[in-house]
């Protein structure tokens, strides 16, 4: 049965997994991480992409930074997100090392404005932060609507990461709420399937 309130369901939801996710002792996260890195790197559409968007992790998400350097090791392009002041919306700029971050937008860290922006999506894998995911490929963030947004024109490939834990069978989800194509866990990779992926289609045409 759907919930009255998707907006009450989603932060209740949000605010057990932080739960959660802030109770994982550090060796069990560092031993999750590494497995969700790995099944990263051995994604089809990782070692075809040219460029990676991805995120900069905080302490309670997948962490991203062995990624981000085994990725400018394969010679991919990296272009990590930053949130435009003021607005809901933010542009990914193309980094040459972690050197580049500063801290931004709630504290994470960001890359410098004058970095050139990401403007062709061609050959672009994009890695998406998530609380957690549902079996169609629907994401559960942070509730900003940041990468919903962006999304809305983004043309390339996008993955979702979060632990097994955290995968649930179905979550509620909103009209303009848009499924991955492939999630990442420690423990396996799933491809979402062509009928969700045709419904996300619909979504960036119109």
């Amino acid at each position: 049965m759907r919930p009255l309130n998707i907006r009450q369901y989603k932060n209740e939801l949000r605010a057990s997994i932080k739960q959660w996710r802030n109770e994982l002792p550090m060796q069990e996260k560092a031993e999750l991480d590494s497995g969700v890195t790995r099944n990263v790197f051995r994604l089809y559409q990782y070692r075809s992409a040219k460029t990676l968007l991805i995120y900069v992790s905080t302490a309670i998400e997948v962490d991203t930074f062995k990624i981000i350097e085994g990725a400018l090791k394969d010679g991919k392009k990296i272009a990590v997100p930053r949130c435009i002041p003021n607005t809901r919306f933010m542009e990914f700029h193309y980094i040459d090392s972690i050197e580049q971050l500063k801290p931004g937008t709630f504290g994470v860290l960001e890359p410098e404005e004058t970095l050139p922006i990401v403007e062709d999506f061609e050959g672009c894998l994009m890695l998406l932060p998530a609380l957690a995911l549902d079996y169609s490929g629907y994401r559960l963030g942070y509730g900003k609507g940041y990468y919903d947004r962006y999304l809305s024109r983004f043309t390339g490939a996008c993955a979702g990461m979060c632990y097994s834990y955290n995968l649930r069978r179905h979550m509620y989800h909103g009209r303009f709420d848009r499924p991955v194509d492939v999630i990442v866990t420690e423990k396996a990779i799933k491809t979402v399937s062509n009928k969700q992926r045709q419904i996300r289609g619909r979504f960036q045409n119109r």
